[in-house]
């Protein structure tokens, strides 16, 4: 019983190690072993086959514009809100940083980015053409 106890502390929680790579300027996503599927946002167990053979990967941080939104709140300039189809196979939600809410628009390539304010952030600016 001791034995699995160690084990168990032994395993970093998923919002953990999502966090730290955060803190190293690396978008971290899983990908199960067992069906082979990208998995964002992280997890214990595979949302697709329910397996618990997950492992850490390293996005390239680019991707595709997928949904947008602007958000208008009272006495504040409207933010946007995004979905971004990243190149590896999943779907995160975030900002676009640089672009005025209403000028976002479907389909357009970003680059991942963190943004150090209390925490880190993860976020997204246009990609150069």
């Amino acid at each position: 019983m001791e034995e699995l106890s160690e084990k168990k502390a032994s395993v970093e929680a998923p919002a953990v190690a999502y966090r730290r790579h955060l803190e190293n300027g690396k978008l971290g996503y899983q990908r199960c072993t067992d069906c082979s599927v990208a998995v964002f946002y992280p997890r214990v167990l595979c949302p697709f086959c329910g397996s618990s053979a997950l492992e850490w990967c390293e996005s390239v941080g680019r991707g595709t514009v997928y949904a947008t939104t602007a958000v208008h709140s009272r006495n504040r300039a409207p933010r946007n809100v995004v979905l971004v189809d990243l190149d590896e196979g999943f779907r995160m939600m975030s900002r676009i940083e640089g672009v005025p809410a209403e000028e976002v628009e479907i389909g357009t390539r970003v680059r991942f980015e963190v943004h150090q304010v209390d925490e880190p952030v993860a976020v997204f600016v246009r990609e150069e053409s």
